[in-house]
């Protein structure tokens, strides 16, 4: 090969790699994001590994499928072991999500740094209340150099909601998705509220429980968030709002004290209590519903007025502080005014939302009645 075109083809090469870099750097941007509780946050988007510690459904209706791509590391527990027919359905369709190392779990307190930290992410995604427990392992992600971006569904309010879906949209670069989610959200939740105004009627008193430890024993209620602000945005009157600040169980003589008009136990698929209220992925209707009136055997239920009028119903507990969460608003509202609600069909939005924004449908129990 002579010199001239051995020099030619390096100039060409340079050229080449030269041509990469600056496309390599104009497809990656360093944006400053606001999270939801307010952290300027520094992230090269898009991210290319990130690991995911919680809201996995919401990252990927606003991201959409291929955003999982990136995902390198995943809190399983809260996914396979809070929902694990939720899980199978997405694992039967997207088989390498059980392939993604797990990083363990902040609330059963064996998360772990070390792991996120083996795996070289490039951005770290938590719910609020897992980013309040960390406490000092924050700063050692931080430390070196690994992005953290908080969102917050567990709140229920309008707001954090939005702003948690915009947030998504702009870490995996589907803003426009993320503001046509976040506004069927605000709009179902203004419709209800609308709704509730315009009817006039005094607010019904809601109970509702979590049903994980069957009739026998009573288990947490809700005050501000989860179902306690989707009871109180559905146009009821919580009755636990006074005694339980966010969750906890409210003395069984207060609830039958306080004459609930309305009862809504959250049930889900993976119960260690025979008793307790399945709902969910896979669960059959009639096997929900019997277990549903078990609830209405305790002591002094027979008296109250959700009982006697045949109020007491069953909501799914992974459709809970979610962006499809409208639709259990929707379905809790209907329940306490049926006459403003007669045109909307609850069940079939949440299903809907799922044919649009997810890639499986949900076969199972996801609301249902004592009648």
């Amino acid at each position: 090969m002579s010199s001239s075109v051995f020099k030619r083809r390096a100039v060409a090469g340079a050229l080449a790699l030269a041509l990469l870099a600056t496309a390599t750097s104009a497809l990656a941007e360093i944006k400053t994001l606001t999270d939801v509780i307010g952290r300027q946050v520094k992230v090269d988007l898009p991210a290319k590994r990130v690991v995911l510690g919680f809201y996995f459904e919401d990252y990927m209706a606003v991201g959409g499928e291929k955003a999982f791509d990136s995902v390198v590391g995943l809190s399983r527990e809260a996914w396979e072991g809070w929902v694990p027919a939720n899980w199978a359905m997405h694992v039967a369709h997207h088989p390498s999500l059980k392939d993604i190392p797990d990083v363990g779990e902040v609330e059963a307190q064996n998360f772990s740094v070390e792991k996120v930290l083996s795996l070289n992410p490039d951005l770290l995604i938590l719910a609020d209340w897992q980013y309040q427990a960390l406490g000092a392992d924050i700063k050692r992600i931080e430390k070196q150099g690994i992005p953290i971006a908080v969102v917050d569904f567990n709140a229920q309010t309008v707001e954090r909601h939005v702003a948690s879906a915009r947030v998504l949209g702009t870490l995996t670069g589907q803003d426009a998705r993320a503001t046509e989610i976040a506004d069927l959200y605000a709009a179902s939740l203004k419709q209800v509220a609308d709704r509730v105004k315009a009817s006039g009627k005094p607010q019904p008193k809601v109970y509702v429980e979590f049903g994980n430890k069957g009739p026998e024993e009573y288990s947490f209620t809700y005050g501000k968030n989860m179902w306690g602000a989707m009871a109180t945005a559905a146009g009821g009157n919580n009755i636990a709002t006074p005694f339980v600040e966010w969750w906890g169980p409210l003395n069984p003589e207060q609830v039958l004290a306080s004459q609930p008009d309305a009862i809504f136990i959250a049930g889900r698929e993976n119960n260690a209590n025979p008793n307790a209220l399945p709902m969910g992925q896979g669960v059959k209707i009639d096997d929900a519903r019997a277990k549903l009136k078990g609830f209405e055997q305790r002591a002094g239920w027979s008296g109250l007025p959700a009982v006697k009028n045949g109020k007491v119903y069953g909501v799914y507990q992974g459709a809970s502080r979610t962006l499809s969460d409208f639709a259990m608003v929707q379905y809790m509202a209907k329940q306490l005014y049926p006459e403003q609600f007669k045109d909307v069909d609850p069940l079939a939005n949440y299903l809907n939302y799922y044919k649009k924004y997810l890639p499986v449908t949900p076969e199972g129990t996801f609301v249902v009645g004592v009648k």
